[in-house]
């Protein structure tokens, strides 16, 4: 067993973290495998590195269910974990104990509740993709289900499963100038400092588009490098040598950091692009630039009030791979991919809690969520 080893910058671990976990635990296996980090800066030297495990027994599903391929992965005010899965997906032989779509669990894992599902009122996605639970317990759901009537809407419901507003609807979308609907739509990320949501579309349109959290009142949109986005089709946009294509790929992923800035999730084109949140262009970053596509499908935040450490689920090659948020160079990566615990089978979103704890939603063969405790803080070789 090999103990999985990442870098942080040292910091109050109580704050942080909270109190090092030393339960028996499997040790994630498999970090030697993962590709070589860039060379990280001086200031290393002041660096620690914590330690990981995974939690075997994390999440407890209840009723015999089976969970199908986990598209996504949230964490709560509370850190309450939320599952986000396609039940359509599972097989045939065992539909009838597929999990409902949407499920709560505490920080041990112990289930807490699950709902999800059509309805009155609202448009339930053909094919479930991101889940965001905003500090108001609120649940917003996406999907990227395609023709013949796809997922071109967002929902938002409380935390209990009760429909609260669609922002779009099926089938209706127009395009990238379209500004009452969505076009398979990846993920939301809510700024409370604003009130708005910013939205991943996605896999149909080009763009990072924000509407009002409360009213769904549109607000503005944008593509790659702040460009009026493109329609997407199957020729690849614009490039530049340097700079790689000039309009988004896939647009997967989204946050929005404490001090206001976009992080985008540009899943085919392996890259992070950061905005300010009027949308004007900052900086972007390649991960995994020459190596298979998808490298950029998921990102999530350490739980520091500057979170200075981003996390990239890497779909393509399962790894989770550490950055330093403010200049976006890799740090560390790790696992690989495989069925035991800590191997990954399509890591597609991430999540972290207040204590560091990782959390993985492996949308192909893996089918499952994951808990990777940390456990200790080391300090660098």
């Amino acid at each position: 067993m090999v103990a999985l080893t990442c870098i942080f910058k040292s910091m109050n671990q109580k704050q942080l973290f909270g109190s090092v976990l030393l339960s028996l635990l499997v040790t994630v296996v498999g970090c030697q495998s993962a590709p070589e980090p860039e060379a990280a800066p001086m200031a290393m030297a002041e660096r620690l590195m914590p330690r990981f495990e995974v939690d075997p027994s994390w999440p407890m599903l209840p009723n015999d269910w089976v969970l199908g391929s986990v598209a996504s992965v949230d964490v709560d005010s509370r850190d309450h974990v939320w599952i986000y899965h396609r039940p359509r997906s599972v097989d045939e032989a065992e539909q009838a104990n597929s999990a409902p779509a949407v499920l709560e669990f505490d920080a041990e894992g112990d289930f807490v509740q699950a709902w999800g599902g059509p309805g009155d009122g609202y448009d339930w996605p053909s094919n479930e993709h991101g889940i965001e639970v905003d500090d108001q317990g609120h649940v917003w759901l996406g999907g990227n289900g395609g023709d013949p009537s796809s997922d071109d809407m967002v929902l938002k419901f409380t935390r209990d499963g009760e429909f609260v507003m669609q922002i779009g609807g099926r089938g209706t979308s127009g395009g990238n100038t379209d500004t009452d609907n969505l076009r398979r739509p990846a993920e939301a990320a809510i700024y409370r400092a604003t009130n708005e949501v910013f939205l991943a579309d996605g896999y149909g349109n080009r763009r990072v588009i924000v509407f009002d959290a409360d009213s769904g009142e549109y607000k503005r949109m944008w593509g790659a490098f702040e460009n009026e986005p493109l329609e997407a089709s199957d020729e690849q946009p614009p490039s530049d040598d340097v700079l790689g294509p000039l309009q988004f790929g896939t647009v997967h992923g989204i946050e929005v950091s404490n001090d206001g800035l976009v992080y985008v999730a540009d899943r085919d084109l392996n890259r992070i692009q950061v905005f300010s949140i009027d949308g004007a262009y900052q900086t972007q970053a390649f991960v995994n630039r020459d190596a298979n596509a998808n490298s950029v499908a998921g990102l999530a935040f350490s739980p520091d009030p500057e979170q200075q450490f981003l996390y990239v689920a890497d779909l393509g090659n399962n790894h989770i791979h550490i950055l330093d948020r403010q200049t976006l160079t890799i740090l560390n990566s790790f696992g690989r991919q495989g069925p035991e615990p800590g191997q990954f089978g399509g890591v597609h979103h991430i999540a972290t809690d207040s204590r560091g704890n990782l959390y993985t939603a492996e949308a192909q063969e893996g089918r499952r969520a994951q808990k990777l405790l940390l456990t200790d803080m080391v300090p660098l070789p």
